[in-house]
């Protein structure tokens, strides 16, 4: 699974990006360097239970365990102070990156209730494709009974491309269902 979606890239999508856009150089041509996934945690500064799920969870979805992320500054009205747990993350890299691309694209994402295909709009200008999803139970390896809270997460795709339209090429090609226009 994980060298059939890596092999594509290295040879279909290299080559049609190429010819795409027109790279004389093959260093041009864009890749995908990371895949982020990211779970802020508001309410785990009361419940550390909630924090010690949210890291399993992760664990289970990527095959990768999270990193804690702490909170850098104080803020009152919030309720947090600094070096506080607020959240965790992961960066996946290489094979894992794409054991998690392909699930997510093929059996994740199509389980979300009336999907249509993720947004084309959430580019940031430089290339990085990032998008939301509101609960973790769409992953095949999360089970219904053992979730105590409903929790969303970040994925953040950061690709070497300069341009969105670069970006979008790539990531449809290695197969984000992206929303007809």
């Amino acid at each position: 699974m994980t060298a059939r979606l890596r092999d594509t890239y290295k040879n279909e999508v290299f080559k049609q990006l190429q010819e795409k856009f027109q790279y004389k150089n093959p260093m041009e041509v864009p890749k995908l360097e990371k895949v982020t996934i990211n779970m802020g945690l508001g309410e785990a500064k009361e419940n550390a239970k909630i924090l010690e799920s949210a890291v399993a969870e992760i664990g289970l979805i990527t095959g990768q365990r999270p990193v804690i992320t702490k909170a850098k500054k104080s803020i009152a009205n919030f309720k947090v102070r600094q070096g506080m747990s607020v959240g965790a993350k992961v960066t996946l890299r290489g094979d894992n990156m794409y054991v998690f691309l392909d699930k997510l694209f093929n059996v994740s994402l199509p389980r979300v209730r009336d999907f249509r295909g993720v947004s084309r709009n959430s580019f940031d200008g430089r290339g990085n494709y990032s998008m939301g999803i509101k609960e973790q139970l769409i992953f095949p390896e999360i089970e219904y009974d053992n979730v105590d809270t409903i929790k969303g997460m970040n994925i953040v795709f950061t690709t070497t491309a300069k341009t969105d339209e670069e970006a979008m090429a790539l990531l449809e090609m290695l197969g984000m269902p992206f929303e007809k226009q």
